[in-house]
């Protein structure tokens, strides 16, 4: 781990003028503002950089909106993007003052996580690894007034582009769900998507694969190796801002909202997750699909709040677009080896005890990754320690299973409302060790709702063709 000094020093070797220092807000949106390098000293490190938290969303008031900004030496960086070196450090938000960590920021949320579960005895590691998707769009448009709305996103790829006038128009247009994985021409985003891994390991981020995936229109996917929760948290949030300034320079738009086509597959953020101690994996054993007991009562726990959790994991009002019954979603909350159609999927790419894992389907990656990751740490964790059993595993396609059978495995919620009011009514799991708040949930519901209430309350574009001539 870089020490202050030695932060220090490399700024100065690599000639950096300027300080960005970055936090990432309530609804998972890095923030940052900018300091010279002079102002950079080790006490920094210690006193943190004061700023105004009134105007972030869903924290301070501006009678009591003083903060401070406690940079983490082990998160720097120069920033590829800025046409000034700049060195770019990842903060964590506390209270003038006392200088404790404030309770509504995210990564002191995940940090509470981390040492809650050093308190267990458990394990001292919580290991995540998350498959972000994203689309690569050339164009987007949209607005919402009071006399009217609309969307509209564009690719060279998509399949509606099969008739236009191109002068000229060469096909190799993706059909809808067929972009996993053909080759090139087809795949035309190759290289964009090789800059952005190779941007990624100038940083620091191990890459495992990337891919086009399965939607028309620039669907990819990006792997990054498996680190501890806040550093995952930490990886994730550098691995969004890289994808969409690299588009950005090749004059492209990047998503990672779950649903922004009609009729093809949206974005998902799979969230493999195991525990460890002493370097020793925790969830290798002899009970179904080489899990062990622990692993299996950390299942139970994360079916157990599932509904609740995706107010957190799935936390936006497009989020329930994907979630959909009758397609290729991970809806059904059931546990099985190998199975796509089961939220929860146990891989078996390895007999290494290391790679034992499970991997939790519903997430998106509009998610907050600190919020998401510690969440689910904290429904596994109930789950490991109340010893909840979670059932008979589902080893059908549970896509292909008659009504009658169906109806007997539970379901995600059908909206972020019935999110929330399952979040309200099972939190209990997420205030031990003071991880989460009270405050802090009272206040996700409250601004989850204003989001929810927004959606309902507009009229849709597809409603006039339904109804305008009643």
């Amino acid at each position: 781990m870089s020490t202050p000094k030695q932060v220090i020093d490399s700024a100065k070797k690599n000639g950096a003028k300027m300080v960005d220092a970055k936090f990432v807000d309530t609804f998972g949106t890095w923030q940052h503002f900018t300091v010279p390098i002079s102002e950079l000293s080790i006490d920094v490190f210690e006193e943190g950089f004061g700023f105004d938290g009134s105007s972030i969303r869903g924290w301070k008031s501006i009678e009591a909106s003083d903060m401070l900004a406690m940079p983490d030496p082990s998160t720097a960086f120069i920033d590829p993007f800025c046409g000034v070196p700049t060195l770019s450090l990842t903060c964590t938000i506390a209270e003038t003052g006392t200088k404790e960590a404030y309770t509504r920021d995210p990564r002191g949320i995940a940090q509470r996580g981390e040492k809650y579960l050093l308190s267990t005895g458990l394990a001292d590691t919580a290991v995540f690894g998350p498959e972000a998707e994203f689309f690569i769009f050339d164009d987007v448009q949209f607005d919402a007034k009071a006399n009217g709305a609309f969307y509209s996103v564009d690719s060279g790829e998509g399949i509606w582009n099969s008739g236009r006038d191109e002068m000229p128009n060469l096909g190799n247009k993706i059909r809808h769900k067929e972009g996993y994985f053909p080759v090139g021409p087809t795949d035309t985003q190759q290289d964009i998507r090789t800059e952005m891994c190779l941007m990624m390991e100038q940083l620091g981020i191990r890459i495992e694969r990337h891919h086009h995936e399965v939607a028309t229109a620039g669907q990819a996917e990006i792997d990054f190796r498996f680190d501890t929760l806040v550093k995952t948290a930490d990886t994730m949030m550098l691995y969004k801002y890289i994808v969409k300034n690299v588009a950005q320079r090749h004059g492209k738009t990047a998503t990672f909202m779950p649903k922004p086509l009609f009729g093809d597959n949206g974005s998902g953020m799979h969230t493999h997750q195991s525990l460890w101690k002493k370097g020793k994996p925790l969830f290798a054993g002899a009970e179904y699909a080489g899990l062990s007991q622990m692993a299996l009562h950390y299942i139970g726990g994360i079916l157990k709040h599932a509904k609740a959790l995706c107010a957190l994991c799935s936390p936006t009002t497009n989020s329930y677009k994907r979630l959909v019954p009758g397609y290729e979603a991970p809806v059904n909350l059931a546990y099985s080896a190998r199975n796509r159609s089961a939220a929860i999927r146990i891989p078996t790419f390895s007999d290494n005890p290391k790679a034992k894992r499970i991997e939790y389907r519903p997430p998106d990656p509009s998610a907050n990754p600190y919020l998401c990751y510690t969440a689910l740490l904290m429904a596994g964790l109930d789950g490991v320690l109340n010893k909840i059993e979670p059932g008979e595993p589902m080893d059908k396609n549970m896509y292909e299973l008659p009504p009658e059978e169906l109806v007997k495995v539970p379901q995600v919620p059908a909206s972020l409302g019935e999110a929330l009011v399952h979040l309200e009514r099972d939190h209990e799991f997420l205030l031990k060790g003071d991880v989460f708040t009270r405050d802090f949930i009272e206040m996700w519901i409250h601004h989850k709702t204003k989001e929810q209430d927004a959606i309902r309350l507009r009229p849709h574009p597809y409603e006039f063709h339904l109804y305008y001539d009643v």
